[in-house]
């Protein structure tokens, strides 16, 4: 078995102080309001992943490989630009969902959206909720 570490790991950091400091303002307040949402939706209190991640859950995973570690389950990162949301494993199974949510980007396990009215908030609670499910299929989630 090939243990090796993962750049992104759980720092200690406080959430609130790292929320408090994003900028611009209306990004802090969209934090607020992502954590909020994603406490309610996963029942997981929010952990730091790195210097910006804000992980709700997490998950030991072990490849056919035999490469095997420990990730956040969910998630997401308030950055300048876009609010980058994490679903593990992907958003390939969602695709029912996804044209409901609103105007977005999608990346493999990253979603990027702009600004919170830009989707529907709801559905985003839905694409939460099936991929922590999606994921628990495959390596049970814990919570944090």
């Amino acid at each position: 078995m090939t243990r090796s570490e993962n750049k992104t790991q759980p720092t200690g950091h406080s959430v609130g102080a790292f929320i408090e400091a994003v900028q611009p303002t209306r990004k802090a307040e969209e934090a607020q309001v992502l954590d909020r949402l994603f406490r309610e939706v996963t029942g997981f209190s929010p952990v730091m992943w790195g210097p910006s991640i804000i992980g709700y859950g997490k998950y030991h995973y072990r490849y056919a490989s035999g490469r095997e570690g420990d990730f956040l389950a969910t998630g997401f990162s308030p950055r300048k630009t876009a609010h980058s949301i994490y679903i593990m494993p992907g958003y390939g199974d969602f695709q029912d969902i996804l044209p409901r949510l609103g105007k977005h980007k999608l990346g493999k396990s990253c979603l990027y959206v702009n600004k919170l009215p830009d989707i529907d908030l709801d559905v985003l609670c839905e694409l939460i909720k099936a991929g922590l499910e999606r994921l628990d299929s495959l390596w049970p989630v814990e919570p944090t």
